[in-house]
C-alpha cells in the first residue's frame, strides 16, 4: 500500500491474531465424503439439465455428481477439468449463485439448489490431494505458442495447447502465475496457497516454460512474440484502474481496491497491514464488495460501500451483498463521490445524491459528507500495454470467433478482450476455446 501505517486513522494489528486467523478462515469449510454423497444425493440428474447450459465452461454437473454419488471422486474431478482445468479455483469463486445453482431445479421448487460449487470443491480437491495430473501430452507437434498472461485464461491455453502437443512460452509480469486467482480475490475464498498450489499442479501437463516478471511492451513485444513463436495468444488481463474523477482524490488514504486486496493476498502476516477505522469502498462490483468484507474482517470499525446506482443495478450478487451486510458493511446506493476532503490525508467523502433518467445517470444537487481515513476505488479497470495495430472496441481486444484478433496468427481472451463477463470461468473458457481454435490453425 502507498500509506504508512502512521497516516491518521490507519494503523496495523487493529485485532489478536486469533481473531485474524479466525476472520480469514475458509469461507465455505470444504465437504467430508458423507456430507459430499448427502449433497450429491440430492441431485435429480436432469436428461435436459439446466445446470449444464448456465456453467460458462459446460461441465457435465449431473454426471459428476453422480460419480460422486458412486463413490467415485476422481473420476468426478477428471469430468469437470476436461471442461475447466481451473475447475477447483472455480469451485470456490464462481457466482455459482447466480450461474448453475440458480438454475438448478431443487433452486426453482424448494428454494435450496443442489451445492453444485462446494461438491465441485470435493471432488477437484480429492483428485489433486493424490498429486497425480490427469492428463498426458499428445505426440510433440514441433509448433511453439506464446501465452501472455498467466491468469485463467492464460492457464486454460497454455494448459489446452501443450495437451494437444504444442511447446508452449507462458509470460506474465508478476513475480507469480495464477492473475488474479493468486493476486485479486479475497483471502478467504482460497486460503491455504491454493491459487499458487493449483497453477503448480496444472504445469504438470509438461510442455510449458512460465516466465514471471515479463510485461508485455516492457520485457517482450508482440513483434518478437510473433517472429520466434508459431501463435500468440494475449490473455494479460487489466492493469490500468480508472480514476475516480473526484477533487482531492490523491490525498493520503486512498487506495485503488485491486492493490488493496494484492497486498492482503500476499501479506506474510495479517496483523501488520495498516487498515482505517472509517472506510469508504467506492464502486459496486465484486473487488468492492471483497475490498470491504477484508476491511472489516482486519479490524475496521465503519466500512461503507458507496455505489451509484440502486441495490438492483449493482453487479455484485445478492448474495455477496449479504455476506459483506452479515459482516457489518453499509451500503449507500443512489449516490456518487463528488470530493475527496481532508489536509493532506482523506478525513471524508462528499457525496451526492443520483437519480437515474433512463440510460443516464444525474446528480440530485443534494450532497452530504461520510467520514474516511481510507477509501479504496473499485471503479473498475482498464486495458494497458495493448500492442500497437490491433483493433480495440470498447476499450478492450476485439475478437470474433474464437477469439482471433484483428491480428493474424495472435488470439486474445479473458478480462482484456471484449465481449462475456469478467468471471474467472468465462476467462476459462475463452482461453480452452482460443487454444482449440489455434490447435486447429496451426494442425491445418
Amino acid at each position: 500500500m502507498t500509506n504508512s501505517p502512521f497516516t491518521p486513522g490507519i494503523a496495523p494489528a487493529r485485532l489478536d491474531a486469533q481473531t485474524l486467523s479466525t476472520n480469514f478462515g475458509d469461507l465455505h469449510p470444504p465437504l467430508d465424503g458423507h456430507e459430499a454423497l448427502v449433497a450429491a444425493d440430492r441431485c435429480y440428474f436432469c436428461h435436459d439439465a439446466p445446470c449444464i447450459t448456465a456453467c460458462p465452461t459446460s461441465i457435465d454437473i449431473p454426471l459428476f455428481i453422480r460419480q460422486i454419488a458412486t463413490g467415485t471422486p476422481e473420476a468426478a474431478a477428471k469430468t469437470i477439468f476436461d471442461q475447466n482445468i481451473l475447475g477447483g479455483m472455480c469451485a470456490r469463486v464462481c457466482p455459482t449463485e447466480t450461474l448453475c445453482e440458480e438454475a438448478c431445479v431443487r433452486e426453482a421448487a424448494e428454494g435450496k439448489p443442489v451445492e453444485i460449487g462446494r461438491l465441485q470443491r470435493y471432488a477437484t480437491d480429492t483428485l489433486m490431494a493424490a498429486g497425480v495430473h490427469p492428463y498426458a501430452r499428445a505426440a510433440a507437434t514441433g509448433k511453439r505458442v506464446a501465452v501472455v498472461g498467466a491468469g485463467p485464461a492464460g492457464l486454460a491455453c497454455a494448459h489446452r495447447l501443450a495437451m494437444h502437443g504444442h511447446d508452449v512460452a507462458l509470460y506474465d509480469a508478476k513475480p507469480k502465475g495464477g492473475g488474479l486467482n493468486e493476486y485479486g480475490i479475497a483471502y478467504y475464498k482460497a486460503v491455504g496457497g491454493f491459487a499458487e498450489a493449483e497453477v503448480d499442479w496444472l504445469l504438470k501437463i509438461g510442455g510449458i516454460t512460465l516466465h514471471t516478471g515479463k510485461a508485455l511492451g516492457r520485457d517482450i513485444t508482440l513483434d518478437g512474440l510473433k517472429t520466434d513463436h508459431d501463435a500468440v495468444f494475449l490473455g494479460m488481463g487489466l492493469a490500468g484502474v480508472n480514476a475516480l474523477r473526484a477533487e482531492g482524490e490523491e490525498r493520503a488514504g486512498v487506495l485503488d481496491a485491486v492493490g488493496f486486496i494484492s497486498e492482503l493476498r500476499q501479506a506474510g502476516d495479517l496483523a501488520k497491514l495498516p487498515v482505517g477505522r472509517n472506510v469508504v469502498v467506492i464502486g459496486g462490483g465484486m473487488t468492492a464488495i471483497d475490498a470491504a468484507v477484508q476491511s472489516k474482517l482486519l479490524g475496521a470499525e465503519n466500512v461503507t460501500v458507496l455505489y451509484r446506482r440502486s441495490r438492483e443495478a449493482m453487479p455484485a450478487s445478492r448474495y455477496e451483498q449479504d455476506l459483506a451486510a452479515s459482516k457489518g458493511v453499509r451500503f449507500i446506493f443512489n449516490a456518487m463521490p463528488v470530493a475527496v476532503l481532508g489536509n493532506g490525508s482523506v478525513t471524508a467523502v462528499r457525496a451526492e445524491y443520483t437519480r437515474s433518467e433512463g440510460k443516464s445517470l444525474t446528480g440530485t444537487g443534494e450532497t452530504y459528507e461520510i467520514p474516511a481515513d481510507q477509501v479504496l476505488k473499485a471503479i473498475g479497470q482498464t486495458l494497458e500495454g495493448a500492442p500497437e495495430g490491433i483493433e480495440i472496441t470498447g476499450g478492450k481486444i476485439a475478437v470474433t470467433g474464437a477469439g482471433r484478433t484483428s491480428l493474424s496468427g495472435v488470439w486474445a481472451g479473458g478480462d482484456c478482450a471484449a465481449g462475456g463477463e469478467d468471471l474467472t470461468v468465462t476467462a476459462v473458457a475463452e482461453g480452452r476455446d482460443a487454444a482449440e481454435d489455434i490447435h486447429a490453425s496451426l494442425m491445418g
